[in-house]
């Protein structure tokens, strides 16, 4: 190889892409970074986790079905809700991205959208305008103008209001066989015998002839819009 060529062999490798090459794996490992946080409170994992924490509650099993089951439950269903929104962040920032088409706060912008829409569907009025008022920001006209640093806190917010209000219905029906065992058991005198002993097994019996872990998902996958 003649001297030149070695000149332009080393120009052509100090170009664009390689002077970029550091900056894309500083914005790779930032995303990789906040990829947990992302996960935790800015999917459908946050209500899904919470709903199904309730129903271990409700049924009174203590550990059953496990901490990790109930988590990796909730993970397989946030991947299946969030799915679609995964293709669209692909689509429109990491693939053009990639293909050089855009920069860097281009591709983050264009990836924060359809996450930031799937928020904003789930948010409740009233959440946002709680942080609106707390920073003293402006309404905005549209929802593209709502900034992701007020539609995360508002979605997070919400999640758990909306978690609540699904718990309180699960929580009723295992409350109603509590007390009426209870009732039954003191009618009868016998109020050294544990009231759980006996509703537990009922609770499980109506769980599982109501098909209730059908209708404990359905209603989770169908609650999100």
């Amino acid at each position: 190889m003649q001297p030149q060529d070695l000149k332009a062999a080393m120009g052509m490798a100090a170009g664009p892409i390689g002077s970029y090459a550091p900056l894309r794996v500083l914005f790779i490992l930032t995303i990789l970074s906040l990829l947990p946080a992302l996960v935790l409170t800015g999917t459908s994992f946050l209500r899904t986790v919470i709903v199904l924490g309730f129903v271990r509650q409700g049924m009174g099993t203590q550990q059953t079905p496990p901490t990790q089951v109930i988590v990796g439950l909730a993970l397989f269903m946030t991947a299946f809700t969030m799915s679609p929104i995964a293709t669209q962040i692909y689509e429109r920032g990491f693939e053009p991205y990639e293909k050089g088409q855009i920069t860097e706060a281009q591709a983050m912008d264009a990836a924060s959208m359809p996450i930031k829409s799937f928020m904003l569907r789930q948010t409740r009025q009233n959440d946002l305008l709680l942080f609106y008022d707390a920073s003293k920001t402006p309404l905005p006209r549209t929802p593209e103008e709502v900034p992701l640093r007020i539609a995360a806190p508002a979605f997070v917010v919400s999640e758990l209001t909306t978690a609540f209000q699904m718990g309180v219905m699960i929580l009723l029906p295992f409350l109603v066989v509590d007390l009426a065992v209870a009732s039954i058991l003191m009618s009868m005198g016998m109020v050294f015998v544990s009231p759980t002993t006996i509703s537990l097994p009922i609770k499980l019996i109506l769980f599982v002839l109501a098909d209730g872990w059908n209708l404990v998902i359905g209603s989770l996958m169908k609650s999100f819009h």
